[in-house]
């Protein structure tokens, strides 16, 4: 059987105390995309600036619940994060180790492509159990050949449009308001996106733009200006979002 299970991911469920509190409309003031809609979707969590906290994509639950795949790393981090803004909403905030994110390459029965980009492939979520295997290795492998950046390490602290996030679709500016939303906004209309994440050959990283490195795959991902970017060796998706920006 070919492993699917994404390890180094985990699910956070927010679910409704109360049957007249409302866990979309909750979430829909804090992150950077319409959870209210069609999901799953890509969002982000952002500080006051706009700066990069927490990546993730919601999925739809039961009842009215949401479902966060995030990295498992940052999962009791980001709970907490966003239980602080719960305040007196009855609203239960927790990761779910029952729950594990599986992909693959190739789309199939059952999953949802990948909200980012449809070669990414498909991801869905599915009851865990102890015995699935790991495709953490193959997954990384996959994203990166695409050019796609993604958690803490890759797009921590930097502003939320330089990660790439329109082109991701990981963000929309025709909803109200959320954490960072003033900034991400005037970075926007006023197009002074001036740095992109960039996955780059190691051998080619500047070190002090490098966010991370990865020996074992020859690549790094770095955080570049405008001007040092080889856009003849970026993605199409990349080169085709900046040339019609540029056009």
């Amino acid at each position: 059987m070919t492993a699917t299970r994404l390890t180094s991911r985990a699910v956070i469920r927010l679910s409704a105390e109360d049957p007249e509190e409302d866990v979309a409309d909750f979430l829909q003031g804090l992150v950077t995309n319409d959870v209210t809609g069609n999901l799953p979707v890509y969002a982000g969590l952002l500080t006051p600036q706009g700066k990069t906290l927490f990546d993730f994509l919601v999925w739809p639950g039961p009842g009215g619940e949401l479902l966060i795949d995030c990295e498992a790393e940052a999962a009791e981090e980001l709970a907490k994060r966003l239980s602080l803004y719960r305040l007196r909403r009855k609203i239960e905030i927790r990761v779910d180790p029952t729950v594990s994110v599986h992909w693959q390459r190739e789309m199939g029965d059952g999953g949802a492509a990948d909200p980012r980009l449809g070669a990414l492939g498909q991801r869905w979520l599915a009851p865990a159990e102890d015995a699935q295997e790991a495709a953490d290795e193959a997954w990384l492998a996959h994203r990166l050949a695409l050019g796609v950046p993604e958690g803490r390490a890759e797009l921590g602290d930097v502003l939320w449009l330089e990660t790439n996030a329109v082109e991701l679709n990981g963000v929309t500016f025709a909803k109200g308001c959320y954490v960072g939303q003033e900034n991400t906004a005037r970075m926007n209309w006023r197009s002074k996106v001036n740095r992109r994440l960039v996955v780059v050959p190691l051998d080619r990283s500047d070190e002090k733009r490098r966010k991370a490195g990865y020996p074992e795959l020859g690549l790094a991902v770095d955080h570049l200006r405008l001007a040092d970017i080889d856009f003849e060796n970026t993605p199409g998706w990349m080169r085709e979002a900046v040339t019609a920006s540029e056009g």
